[in-house]
């Protein structure tokens, strides 16, 4: 791999976790509420699921975010966190779609975003 190309994926890798930290911290109080996030998942991520899953799935999503953040942040596992990366967006961008429409994920660009995360575990060095 070039440096060019090694330079490119520690990019993305750092544009990818300050996404899923900057959303994180909203969640968390930095400059949002658990409140609006959930608000806002009820209607425009998760309408298709039953009430009483709705929170667990939201606390397992954060989760997942921060753990996926930090992460690829350091540049631990590159590949797999890639990957998981990649299907998390993927699965966030569906649900969005399903939920409220196409033009919803496009403007977040989550599958954007989700490509990203599918070139750093292919471009990745195996570790």
């Amino acid at each position: 791999m070039t440096g060019a190309d090694q330079t490119a994926v520690r990019y993305a890798r750092i544009a990818l976790a300050a996404a899923f930290l900057c959303a994180v911290g909203s969640r968390l109080g930095l400059w949002g509420t658990w409140d609006g996030f959930e608000a806002w998942a009820r209607t425009d991520v998760l309408a298709f699921v039953p009430d009483a899953a709705v929170k667990p799935l939201l606390v397992a999503a954060t989760i997942a975010e921060a753990s996926l953040g930090v992460l690829l942040l350091v540049g631990s596992w590159p590949r797999t966190v890639g990957l998981a990366a990649a299907a998390l967006l993927a699965t966030f961008g569906l649900s969005m779609a399903l939920s409220a429409g196409i033009r919803s994920p496009l403007e977040y660009s989550v599958f954007s975003a989700s490509a990203a995360a599918l070139l750093v575990a292919r471009m990745s060095p195996r570790s």
